[in-house]
């Protein structure tokens, strides 16, 4: 039979599916125009500064056409810039933050460009390094965010010689009211007369984390300097310059978070899955299809038919039938399941010894053959009463 013809979609339908592609989250947008990270340009719609066509918006997960609609930030309209990035060499003294009250320096002020450009991370303002400058929104998120477990190295100078039981200590954690602070690596480079030069590696930059580490451990920190943010380097660039990227570098910036995410989630134990083999329950091959059958109920507690299983006594427990003393089944030995034989347990052919145990026989009840001396009430009343006659 042949195929229907195909129905050609309408120009209207085209137009729809064109319309929903280009749809994109608000705070993506924001982010794409250089207002920070996806988080800070969430702070700026919940808090009322950013309207689409005149209309205030205040809820997340709106989305809008950026080439359809106009978007204002605090009444001003915005435009999707060209993305750029660059390495800065901060100094100590500047503050890595686009808005500060009390007026001081900040890294934003040191970028000599047209684009509108944010600092991805932070670094106090007593510390200096590499700072990456950028607009995109995606990449600040993806190398910041601490699930992504990107590598940022540090050069540090504290005071005093540091011990081997110090560099354990770091790798080991240090805990705090916000939770257990912990290096990704540490190495000593050198000493000079009183002081130690360290590098450090973390994967998690919490606030003040490298300095909080090595006070608790008895160690103030000289100087602190980031000289790596992943694969991008710090290298001779002078104090307070700064250089564009080019696109090898962000590639390999892009590259950098994709592997430290998988590395991040192969350090993660596996979870269990769900409806698996419960503990203590032994799984059954069919007697046909080889398939596990469904585990048998525990000793002393009834079946799904509410029946307890046929030759299973009291001497016979769990571990006599969940782990039969002797070898364990081989390849060439057949199991036949309890569906079979009418039983509620396994019957093992070709390994005697891994066969269930036969149950104990039932002691007789009262009154009945059998029972120890011969002696039972009706017994002993006939007998009392041939005594009086």
């Amino acid at each position: 039979m042949p195929n229907p013809p195909r129905k050609k979609k309408s120009p209207q339908t085209k137009v729809a599916s064109e319309s929903e592609t280009s749809m994109v989250r608000l705070q993506r947008v924001l982010a794409s125009a250089g207002f920070g990270s996806r988080r800070k340009c969430e702070e700026l719609i919940t808090e009322g500064r950013v309207d689409i066509d005149g209309q205030p918006v205040i809820e997340l997960g709106t989305r809008v056409d950026p080439r359809a609609s106009k978007i204002r930030v605090d009444g001003v309209s915005i435009r999707p810039a060209k993305l750029v990035y660059f390495a800065l060499n901060k100094p100590v003294g500047i503050v890595t933050t686009n808005r500060d009250p009390q007026g001081r320096p900040r890294v934003i002020d040191l970028i000599n460009e047209h684009q509108r450009v944010f600092p991805v991370g932070r670094l106090d303002r007593n510390s200096e390094g590499l700072i990456l400058m950028t607009n995109d929104g995606d990449l600040s998120e993806m190398l910041a965010h601490p699930r992504h477990g990107v590598r940022k190295t540090y050069q540090v100078t504290v005071a005093g010689l540091v011990q081997a039981e110090t560099l354990k200590q770091m790798r080991e954690g240090v805990h705090f009211h916000e939770g257990r602070f912990q290096v990704e690596g540490v190495s000593i480079k050198r000493t000079r007369g009183k002081a130690t030069e360290l590098e450090i590696v973390l994967r998690e930059g919490k606030n003040r984390e490298i300095r909080r580490i090595l006070a608790r451990l008895g160690h103030k920190v000289v100087q602190l300097k980031r000289t790596a943010i992943g694969t991008l380097k710090l290298g001779d660039l002078p104090t307070g310059a700064y250089r564009p990227l080019n696109s090898r570098e962000v590639k390999k910036l892009r590259d950098e978070v994709v592997a430290s995410q998988a590395a991040a989630e192969a350090d993660q134990p596996p979870r269990p899955r769900k409806g698996g083999a419960r503990k203590g329950v032994a799984r059954k091959t069919g007697p046909a299809t080889g398939r596990p059958t469904a585990g048998r109920p525990a000793a002393g507690k009834p079946s799904a038919g509410g029946k307890m299983g046929a030759g299973r006594g009291k001497g016979v427990g769990r571990s006599a039938q969940a782990k039969p003393a002797g070898r364990r089944p081989g390849s060439s030995d057949i199991i036949i399941s309890s569906e079979s034989t009418g039983g509620s347990a396994g019957t093992v052919i070709g390994a005697p010894e891994l066969a269930a145990p036969p149950a104990k026989p039932k002691r007789p009840a009262a009154g009945r053959r059998g029972t120890k001396k011969g002696a039972t009430r009706g017994g002993a009343a006939a007998r009392g009463k041939r005594k009086r006659r």
